[in-house]
């Protein structure tokens, strides 16, 4: 299952949506300005005091038209040229005229008679008036400008690699959200899911697979919800190399994590287990399938039957031989039968004995493959509740053909619980 790009982080567009209050600071006032160095004269001022006042009143469009009274005025000095600008920035921002605000605005920051803090409210009236107008690409640019030139407010410098997604620059949005990610952990915070949600979506436009796996872990490691780990469990069976010989490490993690669904995952795994010789574990799948209503209906109910007879008499069968499956687990030149006696009876309930035949096994040694006992002693632990050693066992799993994937991901459900 792959997950749906979310168009917003929740709630934090809403602040665009409603605009900037475009107000004139009083000290940039026609009336103010009068009183500096460089004045305004009337035929200029008064229509920009009037546009001050309609500005003041939101009605964006009529102050633009007195400010096109005051722009007629000839001969306009530097600093009259610069307010004139000012003005008309924020009132086409406040009128939704991206491109007359950027034009006026940018004139008017290049001056020289802005201070530092009024470039940064100009900055923020165009995000909000390219954001309106769905020009996703100028805001982001606009934003990145903002925090590029000291500003620090959260709803724009977060909104960035949301605004490049958005725009289609994907790659330049994971590369941002990927540096916010690991600031957050860095400073011991945890990323919201909506910031790794984005960072996965932007991984699946970019076909990455190894990116959108690691942003996918990290939603399970931090938001552990089924669909998450539905997504992960499932890419992890798809995966190039993967060996069907470590199905039922999986099918495990499937059943521990709620993913158990169809009635064919029930009978698989109960089969697998079965085949290995986890009598206890296969009926135990078979009876939870039953009392789930997956098993036990349907066209394949006579099925489901026989396979719960035979599970309930191998589990019976099986109480008779225990001691001679252990005589001929310690006869064995390698560890692996006591191992799998072990994790058989944790299955059991009798972990104590359980754990204690786990470790000969391990201490035996002499596997074929030492990474498919490490993760089955991994899991062993931890369905005995030991978590720590849990922990430090899956930590030791390399194998490149699907162990080792299993073993982080059984590490991420260890730390859950």
């Amino acid at each position: 299952m792959t997950m749906r790009a979310r168009p917003l982080y929740a709630g934090l567009l809403l602040w665009a949506a409603l605009g900037f209050p475009v107000l004139l600071s009083p000290q940039h006032s026609p009336a103010a300005a009068a009183a500096e160095s460089q004045t305004v004269r009337p035929e200029i001022g008064k229509p920009l005091q009037a546009a001050s006042n309609l500005l003041k009143a939101q009605k964006y469009k009529e102050a633009l038209a007195k400010i096109r009274e005051a722009e007629a005025a000839a001969g306009q000095t530097p600093y009259e040229a610069f307010v004139i600008q000012r003005m008309r920035g924020f009132a086409a921002a406040g009128a939704g005229d991206a491109q007359l605000a950027a034009k006026s605005l940018e004139a008017a920051m290049a001056s020289g008679k802005m201070s530092n803090g009024e470039k940064l409210n100009a900055m923020e009236a165009l995000v909000s008036v390219f954001y309106r107008a769905k020009d996703y690409r100028s805001t982001a640019a606009w934003a990145s400008r903002y925090a590029k030139e000291g500003g620090s407010n959260p709803q724009i410098t977060g909104l960035i690699p949301q605004l490049r997604y958005m725009s289609g620059d994907v790659a330049a949005a994971a590369k941002e959200l990927l540096a916010q990610v690991q600031a957050d952990e860095k400073a011991g915070r945890a990323p919201s899911e909506e910031k790794l949600q984005l960072l996965a979506n932007c991984y699946l436009k970019m076909n990455d697979n190894n990116g959108y796996v690691v942003a996918l872990e990290k939603l399970v490691a931090r938001y552990p919800k089924k669909s998450y780990w539905t997504d992960i469990i499932s890419r992890v069976q798809r995966k190039s190399g993967f060996s069907e010989r470590l199905s039922l490490e999986l099918y495990r993690l499937k059943f521990v994590t709620e993913n158990m669904v169809t009635s064919n995952d029930y009978m698989e795994m109960s089969q697998l287990a079965l085949q290995e010789g986890f009598n206890a574990e296969g009926k135990k799948i078979v009876d939870k399938g039953f009392a789930a209503g997956v098993l036990g209906t349907g066209n394949e109910a006579e099925r489901h039957k026989r396979l719960n007879d035979l599970a309930a008499k191998r589990v019976a069968d099986e109480q008779k031989m225990l001691a001679q499956l252990e005589k001929e687990a310690q006869a064995a030149t390698d560890g692996m039968g006591l191992l799998n006696l072990g994790v058989n009876y944790i299955g059991m309930g009798q972990s104590a004995k359980g754990l204690a035949l786990m470790e000969q096994g391990m201490a035996k040694d002499g596997f074929k493959r030492p990474d498919d006992a490490r993760l089955r002693m991994g899991i062993g632990y931890l369905m005995a509740g030991q978590k720590p050693k849990a922990l430090q066992t899956l930590k030791l799993v390399k194998g490149t053909d699907g162990s080792a994937d299993l073993a982080r991901l059984w590490t991420l459900y260890a730390q859950q619980h």
